[in-house]
Protein backbone atom coordinates (compact mmCIF):
# COMPACT_ATOMS: atom_id res chain seq x y z
CA UNK A 1 0.00 0.00 0.00
CA UNK A 2 1.42 3.34 -1.06
CA UNK A 3 0.12 6.57 0.53
CA UNK A 4 0.52 9.45 -0.58
CA UNK A 5 3.16 11.88 0.89
CA UNK A 6 4.04 8.54 2.85
CA UNK A 7 8.14 9.31 2.93
CA UNK A 8 8.82 10.10 6.33
CA UNK A 9 9.82 6.28 7.32
CA UNK A 10 10.72 3.98 4.27
CA UNK A 11 11.35 0.34 4.19
CA UNK A 12 12.48 -0.75 1.04
CA UNK A 13 13.25 -4.99 -0.11
CA UNK A 14 14.56 -5.43 3.53
CA UNK A 15 15.74 -8.52 3.69
CA UNK A 16 17.27 -10.58 7.23
CA UNK A 17 18.32 -14.28 7.32
CA UNK A 18 19.24 -16.26 10.07
CA UNK A 19 21.19 -19.30 8.16
CA UNK A 20 18.03 -20.61 6.00
CA UNK A 21 15.61 -19.28 7.90
CA UNK A 22 14.03 -16.08 6.41
CA UNK A 23 13.21 -13.46 9.38
CA UNK A 24 12.22 -10.66 6.82
CA UNK A 25 12.10 -11.30 3.69
CA UNK A 26 11.75 -8.24 1.34
CA UNK A 27 9.98 -6.08 3.39
CA UNK A 28 8.68 -2.69 1.73
CA UNK A 29 6.58 0.22 3.28
CA UNK A 30 6.03 3.65 3.35
CA UNK A 31 4.44 5.84 6.17
CA UNK A 32 3.95 9.50 6.47
CA UNK A 33 4.94 11.52 9.61
CA UNK A 34 2.83 11.11 12.45
CA UNK A 35 1.47 7.86 12.09
CA UNK A 36 0.86 4.99 15.39
CA UNK A 37 1.88 2.16 12.93
CA UNK A 38 1.62 -1.24 14.43
CA UNK A 39 3.27 -4.43 13.11
CA UNK A 40 0.83 -7.38 14.41
CA UNK A 41 1.77 -10.76 13.77
CA UNK A 42 2.32 -14.06 15.29
CA UNK A 43 5.47 -15.15 17.49
CA UNK A 44 7.79 -15.33 14.53
CA UNK A 45 6.46 -13.58 11.90
CA UNK A 46 9.43 -10.99 11.61
CA UNK A 47 8.15 -8.08 13.14
CA UNK A 48 10.17 -7.78 16.12
CA UNK A 49 12.69 -8.27 13.59
CA UNK A 50 11.77 -5.09 11.40
CA UNK A 51 11.28 -3.14 14.78
CA UNK A 52 14.82 -3.99 15.74
CA UNK A 53 16.12 -3.26 11.97
CA UNK A 54 14.40 0.03 12.31
CA UNK A 55 16.16 0.84 15.91
CA UNK A 56 19.54 -0.06 14.61
CA UNK A 57 19.91 -3.50 16.77
CA UNK A 58 19.71 -5.52 14.06
CA UNK A 59 22.15 -5.34 10.53
CA UNK A 60 19.52 -6.39 7.25
CA UNK A 61 21.21 -8.80 4.77
CA UNK A 62 20.02 -6.36 2.24
CA UNK A 63 17.64 -3.46 1.64
CA UNK A 64 17.23 0.21 2.74
CA UNK A 65 15.71 2.34 5.35
CA UNK A 66 15.28 5.65 5.29
CA UNK A 67 14.08 8.48 7.98
CA UNK A 68 12.98 11.56 6.96
CA UNK A 69 14.66 11.15 3.46
CA UNK A 70 18.22 9.97 5.34
CA UNK A 71 19.67 6.68 4.65
CA UNK A 72 20.17 5.21 8.12
CA UNK A 73 20.40 1.28 7.61
CA UNK A 74 24.10 1.59 8.40
CA UNK A 75 23.96 3.71 11.36
CA UNK A 76 24.13 2.42 15.01
CA UNK A 77 22.02 2.32 17.19
CA UNK A 78 22.51 5.39 19.10
CA UNK A 79 23.13 7.78 15.96
CA UNK A 80 19.70 7.25 14.84
CA UNK A 81 18.42 9.40 17.86
CA UNK A 82 15.30 7.12 18.44
CA UNK A 83 13.60 6.65 21.44
CA UNK A 84 12.64 3.15 22.31
CA UNK A 85 10.46 1.33 25.12
CA UNK A 86 11.20 -2.35 25.36
CA UNK A 87 9.05 -4.88 26.68
CA UNK A 88 10.59 -5.31 29.86
CA UNK A 89 11.18 -1.35 30.11
CA UNK A 90 14.75 -1.35 30.90
CA UNK A 91 15.21 1.34 33.82
CA UNK A 92 18.07 1.94 35.52
CA UNK A 93 16.74 0.16 39.22
CA UNK A 94 19.53 2.64 41.13
CA UNK A 95 17.80 5.50 39.50
CA UNK A 96 14.95 7.63 40.70
CA UNK A 97 12.56 8.22 38.04
CA UNK A 98 13.77 11.49 37.31
CA UNK A 99 17.13 10.43 37.12
CA UNK A 100 15.89 7.74 34.68
CA UNK A 101 14.16 9.93 32.21
CA UNK A 102 16.92 12.56 32.42
CA UNK A 103 19.93 9.97 31.42
CA UNK A 104 19.54 10.21 28.00
CA UNK A 105 19.53 14.15 28.37
CA UNK A 106 22.68 13.87 30.50
CA UNK A 107 24.39 11.84 27.33
CA UNK A 108 23.47 14.56 24.92
CA UNK A 109 25.28 16.84 27.53
CA UNK A 110 22.78 19.47 27.41
CA UNK A 111 23.07 21.97 30.28
CA UNK A 112 21.24 21.12 33.76
CA UNK A 113 18.27 23.62 33.34
CA UNK A 114 17.62 22.24 30.08
CA UNK A 115 17.57 18.96 30.99
CA UNK A 116 15.22 19.84 34.43
CA UNK A 117 12.65 21.91 32.48
CA UNK A 118 13.00 19.01 29.58
CA UNK A 119 12.76 16.22 32.60
CA UNK A 120 9.70 17.78 34.25
CA UNK A 121 7.61 18.70 31.11
CA UNK A 122 8.20 14.78 30.30
CA UNK A 123 6.96 13.68 33.28
CA UNK A 124 4.08 15.79 33.30
CA UNK A 125 3.17 14.44 29.76
CA UNK A 126 2.83 10.92 31.18
CA UNK A 127 1.07 11.90 34.66
CA UNK A 128 3.98 11.11 36.88
CA UNK A 129 5.18 14.01 38.55
CA UNK A 130 4.45 13.30 42.08
CA UNK A 131 6.17 10.30 41.49
CA UNK A 132 9.72 11.52 40.61
CA UNK A 133 11.76 10.62 43.49
CA UNK A 134 10.74 7.30 43.55
CA UNK A 135 12.82 4.29 41.93
CA UNK A 136 11.22 1.98 39.81
CA UNK A 137 10.89 -1.23 42.32
CA UNK A 138 8.82 1.51 44.74
CA UNK A 139 6.16 1.51 41.43
CA UNK A 140 3.38 -0.42 39.82
CA UNK A 141 4.04 -2.03 36.35
CA UNK A 142 1.84 0.52 35.08
CA UNK A 143 3.75 3.26 36.23
CA UNK A 144 7.23 1.77 35.28
CA UNK A 145 5.82 1.32 31.66
CA UNK A 146 4.70 5.18 32.07
CA UNK A 147 8.57 6.12 33.11
CA UNK A 148 9.88 4.28 29.98
CA UNK A 149 7.46 6.35 28.00
CA UNK A 150 8.57 10.05 29.04
CA UNK A 151 12.54 8.58 29.04
CA UNK A 152 12.25 7.44 25.07
CA UNK A 153 9.68 11.01 24.42
CA UNK A 154 12.17 14.14 26.88
CA UNK A 155 14.37 14.55 23.83
CA UNK A 156 11.42 14.67 21.04
CA UNK A 157 13.11 11.84 18.76
CA UNK A 158 11.68 11.54 15.05
CA UNK A 159 10.88 8.42 15.54
CA UNK A 160 9.14 6.30 18.84
CA UNK A 161 9.84 2.69 18.58
CA UNK A 162 7.45 0.43 21.02
CA UNK A 163 8.34 -3.51 21.71
CA UNK A 164 5.25 -4.99 23.03
CA UNK A 165 5.17 -2.70 25.93
CA UNK A 166 2.10 -3.99 27.57
CA UNK A 167 2.15 -7.50 27.07
CA UNK A 168 3.60 -7.65 30.87
CA UNK A 169 0.37 -5.85 32.32
CA UNK A 170 -3.22 -7.07 33.49
CA UNK A 171 -5.86 -7.25 31.06
CA UNK A 172 -7.73 -3.88 32.98
CA UNK A 173 -4.36 -2.24 33.03
CA UNK A 174 -3.05 -3.12 29.62
CA UNK A 175 -6.74 -1.45 28.59
CA UNK A 176 -6.11 1.58 30.36
CA UNK A 177 -2.78 2.40 28.91
CA UNK A 178 -3.94 1.66 25.43
CA UNK A 179 -6.36 4.51 26.06
CA UNK A 180 -3.61 6.80 27.06
CA UNK A 181 -1.35 6.23 24.70
CA UNK A 182 -3.31 7.00 22.04
CA UNK A 183 -4.39 10.05 23.61
CA UNK A 184 -0.56 10.64 23.77
CA UNK A 185 0.07 10.35 20.79
CA UNK A 186 -2.61 12.49 19.06
CA UNK A 187 -1.65 15.22 21.47
CA UNK A 188 1.78 15.20 20.59
CA UNK A 189 1.80 14.10 17.08
CA UNK A 190 5.02 12.17 16.89
CA UNK A 191 5.72 9.27 14.70
CA UNK A 192 5.47 5.57 16.65
CA UNK A 193 6.04 1.89 15.21
CA UNK A 194 4.43 -0.94 17.75
CA UNK A 195 4.98 -4.32 17.94
CA UNK A 196 2.27 -6.56 19.44
CA UNK A 197 0.75 -9.83 18.51
CA UNK A 198 -2.38 -8.51 20.20
CA UNK A 199 -5.45 -7.69 17.76
CA UNK A 200 -7.67 -6.18 20.17
CA UNK A 201 -4.10 -3.65 21.02
CA UNK A 202 -3.40 -2.77 17.09
CA UNK A 203 -7.02 -2.22 15.69
CA UNK A 204 -7.65 0.26 19.21
CA UNK A 205 -4.54 1.87 18.98
CA UNK A 206 -3.33 1.99 15.76
CA UNK A 207 -3.51 4.51 12.41
CA UNK A 208 -2.08 2.18 10.39
CA UNK A 209 -1.44 -1.55 10.89
CA UNK A 210 0.65 -4.07 8.59
CA UNK A 211 0.06 -7.71 9.05
CA UNK A 212 2.95 -9.79 8.87
CA UNK A 213 3.65 -13.47 8.19
CA UNK A 214 6.28 -15.38 7.46
CA UNK A 215 9.00 -12.58 7.46
CA UNK A 216 6.48 -10.60 4.84
CA UNK A 217 4.09 -7.88 5.10
CA UNK A 218 0.77 -9.09 4.04
CA UNK A 219 -1.29 -6.39 4.53
CA UNK A 220 -0.61 -2.79 5.33
CA UNK A 221 -3.78 -0.07 5.99
CA UNK A 222 -6.01 1.32 8.78
CA UNK A 223 -7.47 -0.96 11.20
CA UNK A 224 -11.04 -0.75 9.27
CA UNK A 225 -9.04 -2.16 6.33
CA UNK A 226 -7.41 -5.05 7.37
CA UNK A 227 -10.24 -6.14 9.71
CA UNK A 228 -13.44 -5.28 7.34
CA UNK A 229 -11.21 -6.06 4.08
CA UNK A 230 -8.48 -8.70 4.55
CA UNK A 231 -6.56 -9.29 1.29
CA UNK A 232 -6.11 -12.88 2.50
CA UNK A 233 -7.07 -16.04 4.28
CA UNK A 234 -4.64 -15.26 6.40
CA UNK A 235 -5.06 -11.52 7.53
CA UNK A 236 -9.36 -12.67 7.46
CA UNK A 237 -8.45 -15.54 10.22
CA UNK A 238 -5.78 -13.24 12.61
CA UNK A 239 -7.29 -10.03 12.25
CA UNK A 240 -10.54 -11.44 15.11
CA UNK A 241 -12.75 -14.27 13.66
CA UNK A 242 -13.69 -15.28 10.47
CA UNK A 243 -15.78 -17.82 8.90
CA UNK A 244 -13.97 -19.07 4.90
CA UNK A 245 -16.75 -19.93 2.58
CA UNK A 246 -15.37 -21.94 -0.49
CA UNK A 247 -17.75 -20.49 -3.50
CA UNK A 248 -17.46 -20.47 -6.98
CA UNK A 249 -17.84 -16.93 -9.15
CA UNK A 250 -20.76 -17.67 -11.53
CA UNK A 251 -21.34 -14.16 -12.73
CA UNK A 252 -21.66 -10.85 -12.26
CA UNK A 253 -24.68 -8.33 -11.40
CA UNK A 254 -25.89 -5.10 -12.90
CA UNK A 255 -23.80 -3.24 -9.87
CA UNK A 256 -20.40 -5.24 -11.14
CA UNK A 257 -20.57 -7.34 -7.90
CA UNK A 258 -19.50 -11.01 -8.02
CA UNK A 259 -22.08 -13.40 -7.57
CA UNK A 260 -21.30 -16.47 -5.70
CA UNK A 261 -22.29 -19.62 -5.37
CA UNK A 262 -21.52 -22.58 -2.12
CA UNK A 263 -23.42 -25.04 -1.00
CA UNK A 264 -26.26 -24.61 -3.74
CA UNK A 265 -27.10 -21.18 -2.53
CA UNK A 266 -26.02 -18.04 -4.30
CA UNK A 267 -25.26 -14.42 -2.89
CA UNK A 268 -23.37 -11.21 -3.59
CA UNK A 269 -20.08 -9.76 -2.70
CA UNK A 270 -18.93 -6.10 -3.25
CA UNK A 271 -15.72 -7.12 -2.28
CA UNK A 272 -14.94 -9.30 -5.68
CA UNK A 273 -13.83 -7.29 -7.92
CA UNK A 274 -11.00 -9.25 -9.28
CA UNK A 275 -12.69 -12.26 -8.83
CA UNK A 276 -12.61 -14.19 -12.19
CA UNK A 277 -16.13 -15.63 -13.12
CA UNK A 278 -15.36 -19.76 -13.04
CA UNK A 279 -12.94 -19.77 -10.59
CA UNK A 280 -13.56 -20.86 -7.04
CA UNK A 281 -12.57 -18.53 -4.25
CA UNK A 282 -12.32 -18.56 -0.47
CA UNK A 283 -14.99 -15.97 1.36
CA UNK A 284 -14.87 -14.35 4.42
CA UNK A 285 -17.55 -13.72 7.00
CA UNK A 286 -17.41 -12.05 9.66
CA UNK A 287 -19.15 -13.98 13.01
CA UNK A 288 -20.57 -10.66 13.77
CA UNK A 289 -22.42 -9.71 10.59
CA UNK A 290 -24.02 -12.88 10.81
CA UNK A 291 -27.60 -13.11 11.69
CA UNK A 292 -30.18 -16.05 13.11
CA UNK A 293 -34.07 -15.97 12.86
CA UNK A 294 -35.83 -18.30 14.56
CA UNK A 295 -38.11 -19.21 11.63
CA UNK A 296 -36.47 -22.13 9.86
CA UNK A 297 -38.00 -20.69 6.27
CA UNK A 298 -35.99 -17.75 7.01
CA UNK A 299 -37.08 -15.55 4.14
CA UNK A 300 -35.89 -14.48 1.03
CA UNK A 301 -32.05 -15.63 0.62
CA UNK A 302 -31.69 -16.93 4.03
CA UNK A 303 -29.81 -20.37 4.63
CA UNK A 304 -31.47 -22.98 6.92
CA UNK A 305 -29.32 -24.04 9.82
CA UNK A 306 -29.17 -26.37 12.71
CA UNK A 307 -27.79 -24.80 15.99
CA UNK A 308 -24.78 -26.91 17.23
CA UNK A 309 -23.30 -25.50 20.20
CA UNK A 310 -23.65 -22.30 22.30
CA UNK A 311 -20.47 -20.70 24.21
CA UNK A 312 -21.93 -17.44 26.70
CA UNK A 313 -19.22 -14.98 27.04
CA UNK A 314 -21.50 -12.67 29.11
CA UNK A 315 -22.34 -9.39 26.69
CA UNK A 316 -21.86 -11.76 22.88
CA UNK A 317 -23.03 -15.21 22.85
CA UNK A 318 -20.92 -17.48 20.29
CA UNK A 319 -23.07 -19.82 18.29
CA UNK A 320 -21.89 -22.97 15.93
CA UNK A 321 -24.61 -23.33 13.39
CA UNK A 322 -24.26 -26.42 10.97
CA UNK A 323 -25.44 -25.11 7.32
CA UNK A 324 -24.99 -26.65 3.27
CA UNK A 325 -21.97 -23.99 3.62
CA UNK A 326 -19.92 -25.75 6.27
CA UNK A 327 -20.27 -25.45 10.41
CA UNK A 328 -20.23 -21.10 10.65
CA UNK A 329 -19.51 -19.34 13.83
CA UNK A 330 -22.36 -16.45 14.37
CA UNK A 331 -21.52 -13.98 17.50
CA UNK A 332 -24.75 -12.47 18.97
CA UNK A 333 -24.55 -10.03 21.00
CA UNK A 334 -26.88 -10.82 24.44
CA UNK A 335 -30.39 -10.58 24.22
CA UNK A 336 -30.48 -9.93 20.83
CA UNK A 337 -31.86 -13.18 19.51
CA UNK A 338 -35.26 -12.49 20.64
CA UNK A 339 -35.82 -16.26 20.75
CA UNK A 340 -34.22 -19.71 22.64
CA UNK A 341 -30.68 -20.28 21.89
CA UNK A 342 -30.44 -23.96 22.31
CA UNK A 343 -28.63 -26.79 20.68
CA UNK A 344 -30.49 -28.73 17.98
CA UNK A 345 -33.07 -25.53 17.23
CA UNK A 346 -33.79 -24.95 13.79
CA UNK A 347 -32.87 -21.58 12.58
CA UNK A 348 -32.48 -19.43 9.55
CA UNK A 349 -29.24 -17.56 8.74
CA UNK A 350 -28.84 -14.46 6.80
CA UNK A 351 -26.19 -11.26 6.97
CA UNK A 352 -26.57 -8.08 5.66
CA UNK A 353 -25.36 -7.01 2.40
CA UNK A 354 -21.83 -5.71 1.97
CA UNK A 355 -20.53 -8.47 4.58
CA UNK A 356 -18.90 -11.63 2.19
CA UNK A 357 -15.67 -10.83 1.03
CA UNK A 358 -13.34 -12.31 -1.38
CA UNK A 359 -9.92 -13.07 -0.57
CA UNK A 360 -6.86 -14.15 -1.66
CA UNK A 361 -5.81 -17.93 -0.47
CA UNK A 362 -2.61 -18.08 1.51
CA UNK A 363 0.85 -18.96 -0.84
CA UNK A 364 3.59 -18.61 1.86
CA UNK A 365 4.14 -22.15 3.50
Amino acid sequence: MHIPGSDYLVVDDLHKHYGRVKAIDGMSLRIPRGEFLTLLGPSGSGKTTLLMAIAGFVKPNSGTIRLQGEDITALPPEKRDLGVVFQGYALFPHMTVTENVAFPLEVRKLPKPEIARLVAASLETVQLTGLADRKPAQLSGGQQQRVALARALVFAPPLILLDEPLSALDRQLRSQLQGELKQLHRKLGVSVVNVTHDQDEALSMSTLIAVINHGRIIQLGTPHEVYELPKTEFVAHFMGRSNLIEAEVVGRDAARNAVLKAGGHSFVSAHGAAAVVGSRVPVSLRPERMRLSGDSDGGDGAIPATLTDVTYHGNTTQLLVETALGVLRVEAQAGDSGFALEPGAKVSLSWPEGSPVVVERDTTA
